[in-house]
């Protein structure tokens, strides 16, 4: 498979990253397949979750492809990566494109990564599912690999200062079982919660927690949001991003209307 800039990437991103101080640990690789399509789903609490997934993938000779919000994608430097390396736009006001492409793919036997939380989860711990990675897998007649990623919240998470340079943090993937989910929606919903749930809570037990640090979960003895106060948290943060896409698109009506008196 050419893929000129992908193999760049592959080439380039693993030692410089390993120079940095990254090292990630790797529970499950066996369970990535050398062959066919599945749905690699992954908790959410770091804007790099992506990065140990897809150096899972690449140890197992495969290529991971993620879906990324469409918004993503219009930056200029973002968006040739994202066109040369076959990543999937998805945008939130008409995702049914994004869902059918990324079931293409799978049934082409390709990888394809997903986080079912949609948003990173302030709590690290896990957020309510959205069913698209289990709906992806059975239109495709492929499995659900579940996996955890933990202690890249340490690099780089919302409502954090970055520490992208010279950054030591451990950090543990741990890749569950393939299933294949029934044709219950929900209960192949809950079984991949289940599942994911069990992988993050081993990878937590193994990892060392200071007492009050913010990338700790609070039952862990952290100083991160409960899950209410995270989800509040989002909830405004949603709100605010809505009021502001309303006061541009009425400032753009205005200006628009104010356009047509000037050429009258």
């Amino acid at each position: 498979m050419a893929e000129p800039v992908f193999r760049t990437l592959e080439i380039l991103l693993p030692p410089l990253v390993e120079a940095n101080g990254t090292h990630p640990t790797f529970d499950g690789l066996e369970n990535i397949p050398e062959h066919g399509g599945a749905v690699l789903t992954l908790n959410h609490t770091s804007y790099l979750d992506w990065y140990p997934a897809s150096i899972a993938a690449m140890r197992r000779h495969r290529r991971l492809r993620f879906m990324i919000k469409a918004e993503m994608a219009r930056v200029p430097v973002i968006g040739f990566v994202v066109r040369h390396i076959k990543l999937i736009p998805v945008d939130r006001s008409a995702g049914s494109g994004a869902y059918e492409v990324a079931v293409q793919r799978l049934r082409e036997g390709e990888l394809i990564g997903v986080h079912p939380e949609a948003t990173i989860s302030r709590s690290f711990e896990l957020k309510q599912f959205k069913s698209g990675a289990v709906r992806m897998a059975q239109a495709a007649g492929v499995p659900l690999i579940p996996v955890a990623v933990w202690g890249v919240q340490r690099i780089w998470t919302k409502d954090h200062p970055r520490k992208l340079w010279h950054n030591t943090a451990p950090v543990l993937i741990k890749i569950g079982e393939p299933f294949h989910p029934t044709d219950d929606l929900e209960e192949s919903v809950a079984l991949l919660y289940q599942k994911m749930a069990a992988l993050l809570e081993e990878a937590q037990l193994e990892y060392p927690h200071p007492a009050g640090a913010y990338w700790v979960p609070l039952r862990l003895g952290g100083s991160a949001p409960d899950p209410e106060r995270a989800q509040a948290m989002w909830e405004a943060e949603m709100a605010e991003r809505d009021r502001k896409r309303l006061a541009r698109a009425g400032y753009g009506k205005v200006r628009r209307a104010l356009a047509v008196l000037r050429g009258r």
